[in-house]
């Protein structure tokens, strides 16, 4: 039996990015619904956007299937995680937990970890929160809609 793995995902083969493109889309529409927004930037992207993107993705596979995604990038010591996402069949599994982990466990030498999040989404709210991120900068990017900064600061070993 096939257990899970998390890996590097190559979006320059058509394959792959066609599996992250369908998972972002049946991701981010429950978002875009939890959060009333349905204008959300993932719902848009293209095989092309994906591959400029410029951000390193890691898949969770559960018997070969791609329940969960994230990319991130990084400059200098600051990682950003930029999408963290979970098909809706795999939901409250701890997908989403394993992801950021390990993208902290890569990025291990990293000094600060960010990301964003919209406030209402509590899921994503808790996870970031669970990990040792504090809230930050908060701004309105439409009435009635907050988005939140969440940074977690590690200090070097040693230092």
């Amino acid at each position: 039996m096939m257990s899970d793995l998390i890996r590097e995902i190559d979006v320059m083969d058509n394959n792959e990015a066609l599996q992250v493109l369908s998972l972002q889309l049946a991701s981010y529409r429950i978002e875009a619904d939890v959060i009333g927004f349905n204008d959300l930037p993932p719902l848009k992207d293209t095989f092309s956007s994906l591959r400029k993107s410029g951000q390193t993705f890691c898949g969770f596979f559960v018997e070969g299937v791609l329940a969960g995604c994230s990319a991130y990038s990084r400059e200098n010591n600051i990682v950003h995680v930029c999408r963290m996402m979970v098909h809706p069949d795999f939901f409250r599994q701890g997908i989403a937990d394993s992801l950021l982990t390990y993208i902290e466990e890569q990025e291990s030498d990293g000094h600060q970890f960010m990301v964003t999040a919209v406030i209402n989404n509590l899921p994503a709210v808790r996870l970031y929160e669970k990990h040792g991120y504090k809230q930050g900068d908060k701004w309105e990017i439409i009435p009635g809609m907050i988005m939140a900064k969440y940074v977690r600061t590690v200090f070097p070993k040693g230092g």
